[in-house]
């Protein structure tokens, strides 16, 4: 016999931290009870379903049959195939092969129930039988585990599906080959090598936060994919850190990043009175510096989007100054010439500044000097 107050409180607990429906475990032991019902007096076929009952412990088992026509199904015999549906290709995936556990002609439902249609289904109780071998109660036990295992993984899915795209903490579990693999609570996530941000440690039980950018569902469960190297974890910090980001005033409206090391962000204001780049620098800086904080102390520019190209790309090399900008608007190339002494800023450390620059703005962009003795550098985006 149940014990339905033990039962109970095992459903009440794997509803609460496992995130499990209620209806969803006792549609599992529903199910389990049909299985091991099915295999011990079962027949070949046979569609056998319980209802358990909560409040008493009882459960009741019905087989289930379909209600089909005469004429739209096979009669056959053990290795016998006779052809009902003359002139039509692909029988074989077209035709009804009768059963009588499995079928109940239209004729016959009516008799039980005068309004059936073909597709219907009949239901016929069965006698109650509690005494299972316990071959029959291992199927049932391994049938609650599985279906509790899938009931959870929707639950999972649905919870970190609702997450994508949005910044999540957890703890390092382990390290291995490079991946650190992050413990969330009810599912594991991956920090690939190739999304980590350069020059970063871990250690075991760390907390770490970062930017949740893929949920996959796999035959071993919920895959979460994390990354602190994305451009949108640059945004959704500033979101977090700017009210003006999170309400919407304030548009992050393209991203250059090289991570751990020095990203450039062009925002806008969609009201007038408020400054955009005010609004992510923050008082004293205070903002921005614990936005880098975060990044490990990667460089941050921020500048103001603009619609005029030439004052666009003019404001992402800043901090050099330019003299003029020449463009192509068909090869989208824009030719800045800038003086000796800004040349080297313009350019920035390997290249660096420009680079960015051409990813944030989209064009490619010549760094000329007004000096001719000085070497042309290019860097396309």
């Amino acid at each position: 016999m149940v014990d339905l107050k033990v039962l109970n409180a095992v459903l009440e607990q794997l509803e609460q931290e496992r995130g499990i429906p209620r209806e969803k475990m006792l549609e599992a032991i529903g199910l389990s009870l049909a299985t091991a019902y099915k295999k011990e007096y079962g027949k070949r076929g046979q569609i056998i379903r319980a209802k358990f009952d909560l409040n008493s412990g009882k459960t009741e088992f019905e087989q289930v049959k379909e209600v089909v026509e005469k004429d739209k199904v096979v009669m056959r015999e053990e290795g016998e195939i006779e052809d009902k549906k003359e002139g039509k290709e692909n029988v074989e995936d077209e035709v009804i092969y009768f059963n009588p556990e499995h079928h109940i002609f239209l004729e016959d439902a009516k008799k039980i129930k005068k309004n059936v249609e073909a597709g219907e289904e009949i239901v016929f109780p069965l006698e109650t039988k509690d005494d299972f071998s316990r071959i029959a109660a291992q199927t049932a036990k391994q049938v609650i585990i599985q279906k509790l295992r899938e009931a959870e993984k929707v639950s999972v899915f649905s919870e970190y599906g609702k997450k994508e795209g949005e910044i999540v903490t957890g703890t390092v579990q382990r390290m291995e080959r490079g991946n650190i693999f992050i413990d969330m609570g009810r599912a594991t996530a991956i920090l690939p090598y190739e999304e980590q941000i350069p020059g970063e440690k871990y250690k075991q039980g760390e907390r770490v936060r970062a930017y949740l950018y893929r949920v996959e569902e796999t035959p071993k469960g919920i895959f979460l994919k994390l990354s602190r190297s994305h451009p949108k974890f640059l945004e959704e910090l500033f979101k977090i850190e700017a009210p003006e980001m999170a309400s919407g005033t304030v548009l992050m409206k393209a991203v250059a990043r090289e991570a751990g090391s020095r990203s450039k962000v062009a925002v806008q204001s969609i009201d007038d009175h408020i400054d955009p780049v005010g609004s992510l620098v923050g008082q004293r800086g205070v903002r921005v510096a614990t936005v880098m904080s975060e990044l490990g102390g990667e460089k941050i520019d921020i500048i103001e989007w603009s619609d005029d190209q030439k004052r666009f790309i003019e404001d992402a090399l800043s901090p050099a100054k330019v003299l003029s900008i020449e463009t192509e608007d068909l090869e989208k190339k824009a030719v800045v010439e800038v003086s000796p002494d800004q040349q080297s800023l313009a350019i920035g450390k390997g290249g660096q500044n420009v680079r960015l620059a051409a990813k944030l703005t989209g064009w490619k962009i010549d760094i000329h000097s007004t000096d001719i003795s000085t070497v042309e550098e290019k860097v396309e985006d």
